[in-house]
C-alpha cells in the first residue's frame, strides 16, 4: 500500500519537475530559477533529462499552491527567489517516501537500431558499438570525475549513490557493446 500524502493547501498535480524544484531548493535553500537551472545542469540532468524552461514556471505554480514562498528583490536585477514552505518539506517528504512502483524507461535510439539491425551489414553493426562503446566510456569517465571530486562526505554518500548507479550503468552497458562489437549477433 502506498502511503497517502497529505492534501496540499491549494491542490494542484505535482510533476516529477514540482519535486524537482522543491527538492533542489530543500537542498540548496532560496534559489532563484537560474540557480536551479545552474544546479541541475551540474546534478541530475546526468540521469533524468527534461526540458529546463520548466524551471522557469514550475516555482511560480508551487508559490500559488503554498509549497514555496517567493521573496522579489527590489534592485539590481529584480530576482525572483523562492524558499520551501513547511508545506513544501512535507511534500517533499511524502513524495520521497512513495516507491514509483515503475523501474527506469529506456529510450535508446542504438538500441532501436540494434533491433532492426537487420538492415546493415556486420561493419555497420560494428561500427554502432563501437561508437556507443566510446559514449559510454566518455560519460563513465564524467561520472567518476564527479564521484572523485564529490568525495565521500557522510552528508553527500546518500545523494553520490545515483551517480555510482550511473557508473555500474556505463560499465554494463560498455560491456555489452563491447561484446556487439566482438560477436555481432548473426541475422
Amino acid at each position: 500500500m502506498r502511503p497517502k500524502a497529505k492534501a496540499l493547501p491549494h491542490a494542484i498535480r505535482l510533476s516529477p519537475t514540482s519535486y524537482l524544484v522543491l527538492g533542489l531548493i530543500g537542498l540548496r535553500g532560496a534559489s532563484t530559477p537560474y540557480d536551479l537551472k545552474r544546479a541541475v545542469s551540474r546534478s541530475v540532468s546526468y540521469f533524468w533529462p527534461f526540458p529546463h524552461s520548466q524551471l522557469y514556471g514550475e516555482p511560480e505554480r508551487l508559490v500559488e499552491a503554498g509549497l514555496l514562498s517567493r521573496k522579489d528583490e527590489s534592485g539590481g536585477r529584480h530576482r525572483k527567489v523562492y524558499t520551501l514552505t513547511k508545506d513544501g518539506r512535507r511534500a517533499l517528504q511524502a513524495w520521497v517516501k512513495t516507491p514509483p512502483g515503475e523501474i527506469f524507461e529506456m529510450r535508446d535510439i542504438a538500441v532501436l537500431q540494434l533491433f532492426f539491425s537487420e538492415f546493415m551489414s556486420d561493419d555497420d553493426l560494428v561500427t554502432l558499438a563501437l561508437n556507443q562503446g566510446k559514449l559510454y566510456r566518455e560519460r563513465l569517465a564524467t561520472y567518476q570525475d564527479i564521484a572523485n571530486a564529490a568525495g565521500e562526505t557522510h552528508v553527500k554518500r546518500r545523494r553520490m549513490a545515483s551517480v555510482h548507479l550511473g557508473i555500474a550503468m556505463m560499465k554494463a552497458c560498455i560491456t555489452f557493446w563491447d561484446d556487439i562489437a566482438k560477436n555481432p549477433p548473426v541475422p
